[in-house]
C-alpha cells in the first residue's frame, strides 16, 4: 500500500541530563523507549538531535562570573574597554556582562539600535522617523537617548535593557557610559580596547576594528577558549551560545561534540542494525514576523553532526512542475509524470527553473529549526528530537 505521510517529527523524553551522565547511551534508550511505547520502527536515514543544552550538562561545561573575569582582566587589566554591539537578553547576555564589568575599572558599553543584531528592539523604527534620526549616522549618547525617547520597556520582557545593563556594571564595581551606535569605529573615539559581542558579524567587526586602529580586540568567541580554574571553555565559541544557568554562572556552548554524535549512530546500528544521522543543535535559523526576533543567539545551528547531514536539499518545485512541464495532464497520468522526473532528476538543480522556490539552506540549518520549533525552550522534557522519512520525496 502506498505510504500516505511524508516527513513526521516526535520529541522524545529523556531523563534530566547531569554532569558525567553517559549521554549517548541515554539518547539511545529513551529512543528505543519512545519506539517501543508508540509503535514506530526505526529506518534508515531517520534522524536523531539532540539539545545542545545538554550535552554540554553531560560534558559539565560551566563556567562563573569570577571565571570570566579573570579572563578578561588577564586580556586588558586596567584599561578602559568599550563593549559594543551585545545582544539585549537576561539570559544570554546578561551573566556574561557581569563577568567582563568585574573584571575590568570602567566600560564604555555601546549599544546598537533600533535593535539588537538578533532583533530585540530598543525604539520602534517609526518614533527614530518622528525624531530625525538617522541609526545609520547618528551616534547618541545615553543622555540624548533619554531626551529622545525617554524609558522603553522591551515588548516581551518589560525590562528596560539600558538601565539594567547599566546597573548591572555599577552592580560588579565597573565604572559605564553609554552610547548608541551601528559604525563599530565610534568605539574608538573613547578607547582603543574593545571586547565586541556580536554574533554573525563578528568577523568583519574585528577586521574594521584592527584596520581602524584598535590596539586590543577581542570578540566573545575568544573569551574562555581555555579552562580558568577548571572551568569550563569552548575553544571554538568562547562565550558565544551560552546562557545563563544561575545569577552568577553560565552554561557554555558544548565543545567536541563530533564523538558523540558518532557514538549514537554506532550504537543505534548496533542495537536495530538501522544506520541513523545524528546532530547536535542549538537555536534554530528563523525570524518572528511579529517580534522581528531573529532566533538564532547560537553562533551555529549544529555543532557536530553525522557525515549524511552535510549538504543542502536538491529538489524540484512540484506545483512548477504541475503548471508548467505537465500543465496538459491530470489525475494518475500526472501523478506518474511528476514521480518520473523527479527519480530522473539530476544531482545538482541550482540554477534551473524546475528548482526555483525550493530552499537552498543547509540540511543542517533546516533540520535544527524544525527540531528546535518541537522541542521548545520551556518545559517539554524532549531533549531529543526524532524525525522519520526527512529524505523522502514524492517519488517514492
Amino acid at each position: 500500500m502506498e505510504r500516505k505521510v511524508g516527513t513526521i517529527v516526535r520529541g522524545v523524553r529523556a531523563p534530566i541530563i547531569r554532569k558525567g551522565d553517559d549521554l549517548s547511551e541515554i539518547v539511545v534508550n529513551s529512543v528505543l523507549e519512545a519506539q517501543e511505547s508508540e509503535g514506530f520502527a526505526p529506518g534508515e536515514k531517520d534522524v536523531i538531535a539532540v539539545t545542545e543544552a545538554v550535552v554540554a550538562r553531560a560534558q559539565g561545561n560551566y563556567a562563573s562570573v569570577d571565571d570570566i573575569a579573570a579572563d578578561v582582566a588577564a586580556k586588558f587589566g586596567e584599561e578602559t574597554v568599550g563593549v559594543i554591539f551585545p545582544i539585549l537578553s537576561r539570559n544570554r547576555f546578561a551573566i556574561c556582562l557581569r563577568g567582563i564589568a568585574k573584571g575590568l575599572k570602567k566600560i564604555v558599553l555601546m549599544l546598537s539600535y533600533p535593535s539588537d543584531e538578533v532583533g530585540n528592539h530598543l525604539i520602534d523604527l517609526e518614533r527614530l522617523d518622528e525624531k530625525g534620526i538617522n541609526p545609520y549616522t547618528d551616534v547618541l549618547t545615553e543622555a540624548r537617548y533619554r531626551e529622545l525617547f525617554g524609558v522603553i520597556l522591551h515588548p516581551f520582557t518589560g525590562v528596560d535593557y539600558v538601565a539594567y545593563y547599566k546597573n548591572l556594571i555599577k552592580e560588579m564595581g565597573a565604572e559605564v557610559e553609554i552610547i548608541f551606535s551601528n559604525n563599530c569605529r565610534t568605539i574608538l573615539n573613547y578607547t582603543p580596547n574593545v571586547i565586541h559581542c556580536d554574533i554573525h558579524t563578528r568577523q568583519r567587526t574585528k577586521r574594521i576594528l584592527q584596520s581602524a586602529g584598535a590596539a586590543k580586540v577581542y570578540g566573545l568567541d575568544e573569551i574562555l577558549t581555555a579552562p580558568i580554574n577548571d572551568s569550563g571553555y569552548n575553544e571554538n565559541y568562547g562565550l558565544l551560545g551560552s546562557n545563563k544557568a544561575t545569577e552568577n554562572s553560565v552554561k557554555l556552548f558544548p565543545r567536541d561534540c563530533m564523538p558523540f554524535v558518532e557514538s549514537v549512530q554506532a550504537k543505534m546500528l548496533e542495537r536495530t542494525g538501522k544506520k541513523v544521522e545524528v546532530m547536535v543543535y542549538g537555536d534554530g535559523a528563523f525570524k518572528d514576523p511579529v517580534g522581528k526576533i531573529w532566533e538564532l543567539a547560537d553562533p551555529v545551528v549544529s555543532p557536530a553532526y553525522t557525515s549524511g547531514l552535510e549538504g543542502t536539499p536538491n529538489e524540484i518545485k512540484l506545483k512548477y512542475l504541475a503548471d508548467n512541464n505537465f500543465a496538459d495532464l491530470s489525475g494518475d497520468a500526472l501523478k506518474e509524470a511528476i514521480s518520473d522526473y523527479i527519480r530522473r532528476k539530476g544531482d545538482n538543480l541550482v540554477g534551473q527553473m524546475e528548482a526555483q522556490g525550493t530552499t537552498p539552506r543547509r540540511l543542517t540549518d533546516l533540520i535544527g529549526s524544525l527540531c528546535d520549533l518541537t522541542s521548545g525552550s520551556g518545559d517539554k522534557g524532549t531533549p531529543i528530537v526524532y524525525i522519520q522519512n526527512y529524505f523522502d520525496n514524492y517519488a517514492k
